[in-house]
């Protein structure tokens, strides 16, 4: 029955080295993603109303085809207006970059932009829409903004009483690990914006279920009151939870500049707070392993690699860089470190992987990153959910010291998160 192929947020039942993999386009994928579900299903329930689209480059099928594109072309939609997060709609804005709203090239469409003015959808962009539908593959990592924009359109879209559609897709880091404290009162924003953890386990429909129920919608700053709008997922085929990315068979698109392979997707809870403090060890931003590296002038890559190789952890291995970034504060220098491997992830403290780093900087050369960079603090706090992981780490810079912060909030939301399980 079609309608089976649907799932409605409000009954979804309990269900219990870094280099670019090939997919083959003429291989049928192991998975088959919300929007094809939705297509195989011939726009079910989309028949006779306006539809505003939230995408990006990654909403494509598995053939490369656009959601736009496959949208305006078909007969059965009545696609009036896109909407942009954070580098548009099209790919073509940098990190933190203004997005300006305008009309798409291609298919002369509205564009109204989600990271400029605002981040939320005004009540004059929504004007005649039905029904918003939402198809970006997201990271699996709390601080990437997209999932911060897909609550704010909800929000929005339960102010004028609009359905609002997610297609589901992957979590590339799979739904099994979950990592990092939740939010805590006070640390809430656009790169931390709702109580889940830092790697959170969920996919993108499950989450949306997840905070529209539990009433986790409370605006970008996480201070107003929860609103739940009428939402509906049209749920994966074939995804399981062990799954990472490059199990799907799926194609991967860069879902941002630095984020240009589905292992990029795992590196980036490894590395991105450590990232947030400039000045500090270059992460691989850019270079050609972005999230995959710690290093700096001044290191000896030699040293830290033993240094780390001392702490046995788990599931990750370690081995010496030098190179020369060709972009950003350390263009043209050599600089030298270490670049980790996941030799087996579901065992590896992958979010801790950068505190292990910066316990070893610390205890090899007396550097650490906060003192010289309290300017950052506010940001990395943020990211982190919680100031109490900066100050409990920096009392004595051991990862050991600080663990019990960083998993205490993991038990009681993954038993909260397996209501919302689709897979």
């Amino acid at each position: 029955m079609v309608r089976n192929k649907i799932l409605f947020a409000a009954v979804i039942p309990l269900l219990c080295g870094l280099l670019c993999t090939p997919v083959s386009l003429d291989a049928a994928p192991k998975v088959k993603t919300g929007l094809e579900v939705l297509v195989e299903n011939e726009f079910y329930t989309l028949e006779g109303k306006r539809v505003g689209l939230v995408t990006n480059p990654t909403g494509v099928d598995s053939q490369l085809r656009s959601t736009i594109d496959i949208l305006h072309e078909s007969n059965k939609v009545k696609l009036v207006a896109l909407f942009a997060p954070e580098h548009g709609v099209r790919g073509d804005i940098y990190a933190g970059a203004k997005v300006e709203s305008g009309r798409d090239e291609k298919t002369g469409l509205p564009v109204h932009s989600l990271y400029g003015a605002t981040r939320k959808p005004t009540p004059e962009m929504l004007e005649g829409i039905d029904v918003m539908i939402y198809d970006i593959q997201d990271v699996g990592t709390r601080s990437y903004t997209f999932i911060s924009t897909l609550g704010l359109v909800m929000r929005a879209c339960a102010e004028k009483g609009i359905e609002v559609m997610v297609l589901d897709r992957p979590n590339p880091l799979g739904g099994i690990k979950m990592e990092g404290p939740c939010v805590k009162d006070g640390y809430h924003s656009f790169i931390s914006q709702y109580k889940i953890p830092y790697i959170y386990g969920l996919t993108v429909g499950e989450l949306a279920a997840l905070i529209n129920e539990e009433g986790l919608n409370r605006g970008q700053k996480g201070n107003e009151a929860p609103l739940k709008c009428k939402l509906c997922v049209v749920p994966m085929e074939g995804w399981e939870r062990w799954m990472r990315f490059n199990d799907t068979g799926l194609p991967w698109v860069p879902s941002s500049p630095n984020i240009p392979y589905a292992e990029s997707a795992l590196c980036y809870p490894a590395a991105g707070l450590c990232g947030e403090m400039y000045n500090y060890l270059n992460i691989g931003i850019g270079y050609t392993l972005p999230f995959a590296t710690f290093a700096e002038e001044w290191v000896d890559a030699d040293k830290l690699k033993e240094r780390l190789d001392s702490y046995k952890v788990p599931g990750i291995s370690w081995r010496p860089v030098h190179y020369k970034p060709t972009s950003g504060r350390l263009a043209g220098k050599l600089i030298h470190g270490v670049q980790y491997y996941f030799t087996d992830y579901e065992k590896a403290p992958v979010s801790l992987t950068q505190f292990y780093v910066m316990q070893a900087v610390f205890e090899l050369w007396g550097r650490e990153p906060f003192s010289s960079n309290e300017k950052r603090l506010a940001t990395f706090d943020k990211v982190c959910g919680t100031d109490c992981v900066r100050k409990q780490f920096s009392k004595a810079m051991k990862v050991e010291e600080m663990r019990q912060i960083w998993e205490a909030d993991i038990k009681d939301f993954r038993e909260l998160a397996r209501k919302y399980f689709i897979y």
